[in-house]
């Protein structure tokens, strides 16, 4: 539970859910409602900013409040309609009060949402589940539908609101951890996908190919026409695929590849994965729930492996997770690059290279701010990430992430001949040791105390009029699109 310093708590309850309240706050100066003018119409930006809630205000409770933080929003939203203040003034007073709110209540919160911890609430749930019960803090959903429909340029703003809230909610130890768990537990589609797998040893889920080889799955990415590029399509079949990967019971090691790319200038050839589809986030196709949803979804089962039962959540080693290798033809651009940071070992072609080319794009490069260091060390990491710093496969940089290159166009005989040296005394030794080892080098808490930081600051950047700059400057008119 939160502590509050030399104030006294006490239990109640709210919605039948147990809430703790805050007894003899330090009073707001002068009550909202008391200020509030019978007409708001004629309220200036001035005298609204002087109406700013602070909390634990005279009720200290979440419901009173929460109340006053929405007839504080609410009022600045007349502000926005009569444009008596710019923009950005009235919501960088938005962003102090709901922050403030939220440093109080933000465990408290995801209490309610989850019955006090005892349901596993996935991330996009939980955010639709505070939106419609918690209004005034977060957006309201007719708002993100109708910027859905506005390319990125256009959009007004509303997802800030989603990011400051799970950044909040990421910086409470236990609703962080919490949150990371349920989002490892397996799609609920996973478990009849994972059945038809074992029978058919074939799966196809449109952007991710199944095919059982061996004592291996191999997982294929599947978005030939734009070089196995990330966009809102292919996260929800990439994490079923992780899924039924880690829970077939008849393989023991996970392999995952690009495919042919049906691009003129890669016609035969096979490619790995070209990152996230900057001309859909440049259209607004990506929205900002889709980093997070693929970073704690796929990405982080391949890392951390998925949990099958719930109960055992707070076991010392609690999921079920394989050994993963990857198999980088061609490239590993932006997100294909951050796979590489969660495999266990990774096969090159000589001629492959590995980018991470946050800066030209603008965003952040998911977790690999975290787990880069720890192959290539602090100075390559900030060359990467901050100074577009090309790694060859076949170079001493590149061989601190890749374990062995291959001649180009022998991957399939590498992939069958490292399969065979990992299973050919068993996995389970393999299993163990992956755990073991990331015992001390990423924690599910290390994670969360990581979100913390990127769930606010890429909103920022997803939102920001410099990511559409550097989209159309490098991306869009080098290709003649604008």
């Amino acid at each position: 539970m939160l502590r509050y310093v030399k104030r006294q708590v006490k239990m109640t309850t709210l919605e039948s859910v147990p809430i703790k309240l805050i007894r003899d706050p330090v009073m707001n100066a002068k009550s909202l409602n008391e200020t509030v003018l019978a007409d708001p119409t004629k309220l200036d930006f001035a005298s609204w900013v002087a109406m700013k809630p602070k909390f634990p205000g005279p009720e200290a409770t979440v419901d009173g409040d929460l109340l006053e933080l929405q007839k504080f929003c609410g009022l600045g939203q007349k502000i926005l309609e009569r444009g008596v203040a710019s923009r950005k003034e009235v919501e960088l007073n938005l962003y102090d009060a709901r922050s403030r709110f939220l440093r109080i209540y933000a465990e408290i919160l995801y209490s309610l949402l989850t019955n006090d911890f005892s349901n596993s609430v996935r991330l996009e749930t939980l955010v639709e589940l505070a939106m419609e019960r918690f209004r005034g803090l977060l957006p309201l959903p007719a708002d993100l539908e109708e910027d859905s429909n506005r390319i990125l340029k256009d959009k007004r703003g509303h997802e800030k609101g989603i990011g400051l809230f799970l950044s909040h909610l990421f910086a409470s130890p236990r609703a962080g951890v919490h949150l990371l768990q349920s989002m490892l537990k397996p799609l609920p589609e996973s478990l009849e996908l994972t059945a038809k797998f074992g029978r058919d040893d074939f799966l196809d889920l449109g952007a991710a190919i199944l095919r059982r080889k061996g004592k291996s799955t191999e997982v294929s990415m599947y978005n030939p026409d734009y070089l196995n590029a990330e966009d809102a399509g292919t996260v929800g079949p990439m994490e079923q695929a992780v899924d039924v990967a880690i829970l077939d019971a008849n393989t023991e090691v996970c392999v995952l590849r690009g495919s042919l790319a049906k691009h003129p200038r890669y016609v035969g050839k096979s490619i790995f994965c070209s990152g996230i589809n900057l001309t859909h986030l440049y259209e607004g196709k990506i929205p900002y729930l889709w980093y997070l949803v693929r970073d704690l979804g796929f990405v982080n089962k391949i890392a951390h492996g998925v949990l099958e039962d719930e109960e055992a959540a707070n076991d010392p080693t609690p999921t079920t997770e394989k050994p993963w290798i990857a198999a980088v033809e061609t490239f590993a651009i932006g997100g294909g690059c951050q796979y590489l940071l969660v495999m266990d070992y990774t096969l090159a072609e000589k001629s492959a290279y590995l980018t991470l080319p946050a800066r030209k794009e603008g965003i952040i490069p998911g977790l690999a701010n975290m787990r880069l260091p720890r192959f290539v060390g602090d100075r390559i990491t900030r060359q990467a990430i901050l100074f577009d710093r090309r790694l060859e496969a076949d170079s001493p940089e590149g061989r601190l992430i890749v374990d062995e290159t291959v001649p180009d166009g022998e991957m399939d005989k590498a992939v069958e001949q490292t399969v065979n040296k990992l299973t050919s005394a068993g996995t389970v030794s393999a299993a163990g040791n992956r755990k073991a080892l990331r015992v001390c080098q990423e924690s599910l808490d290390d994670v969360r105390r990581y979100l913390a930081s990127y769930a606010y600051e890429q909103v920022k950047c997803h939102l920001s009029p410099a990511l559409v700059y550097n989209l159309e400057e490098n991306w869009l008119k080098p290709k003649g699109k604008i």
